[in-house]
């Protein structure tokens, strides 16, 4: 039966989601403990893939498991005693036999995180800028995403993807005190897109590029064009969205 990994992880330890060889990943982990429990090769597909030193709050992937009810209960509480501190299973959900992790996603969001003075606490969580920023206009920027649907000019240069299509639901900035925060939700992302955003975007905060430049460069498609990627360590994935008919309710 198939069954969907609910689980987060912090990803300072590890080269990404994805299996790699001669490198940690968070793949790699699940598998290996899935196939150390389980006594058989077991292979787990995600949402999607993570990069270096990103975080998830929310990630899903789907197993194939011939378990009973009990034993899959059971398998929770064992994989969260034998994967490393900064990887947790929080729940096994039981889904439709074609359910697939990735292609079933609806909605995913993301969060990026910033702190303005240097922080012994945040410095593998977030990414320390300690520039003055221009708020109004970096909201004014990201009000403009909802209406593209090609993103491209954030793209990773060199990709295997069909389309550049993205339909982004939500972008904005919230400041406190102590940490600001991009919000961005979407339907898919492309790699790298994300820290894409939020690095042109802080070109916007600092006056490097105006509102009208980030037009220019949302109509350009050309990723030269757009800023520096932000670091990876202030990245989450903090929600994946399915619709609730590919659950099994009677699991």
């Amino acid at each position: 039966m198939r069954y969907f990994l609910e689980f987060s992880y912090k990803g300072t330890a590890y080269h990404g989601w994805q299996r790699q060889p001669n490198a940690s990943t968070v793949q790699q982990q699940m598998e290996d403990a899935l196939t150390t429990l389980l006594g058989k090769e077991t292979a787990v597909l995600a949402a999607g893939r993570t990069d270096t030193g990103v975080h998830a709050k929310q990630m899903f992937a789907h197993v194939d498991l011939a378990l009973n009810a009990e034993a899959i209960k059971q398998l929770g509480h064992r994989l969260n005693k034998f994967l490393p501190h900064d990887i947790a299973i929080k729940a096994i959900h039981p889904v439709k036999a074609d359910a697939h992790a990735r292609f079933d996603a609806i909605s995913r969001s993301y969060t990026y995180h910033l702190v303005p003075h240097k922080s012994p606490f945040a410095h593998e969580l977030a990414y320390t800028f300690t520039t003055a920023l221009d708020w109004d206009a970096m909201n004014a920027a990201a009000k403009l995403l909802l209406g593209y649907t090609n993103f491209k000019c954030f793209s990773r240069s060199k990709t295997d993807v069909k389309t550049y299509d993205c339909k982004v639901t939500e972008a904005y900035w919230v400041q406190s005190d102590s940490e600001w925060i991009f919000y961005i939700s979407a339907n898919r992302f492309l790699r790298n897109m994300v820290r894409a955003i939020v690095g042109t975007l802080l070109d916007v905060g600092t006056g490097k590029t105006s509102l009208a430049d980030f037009q220019a460069i949302l109509n350009s498609a050309d990723r030269t064009k757009a800023g520096s990627s932000a670091p990876a360590h202030g990245l989450f994935l903090t929600q994946v969205q399915y619709p609730n008919t590919i659950f099994e309710t009677n699991g």
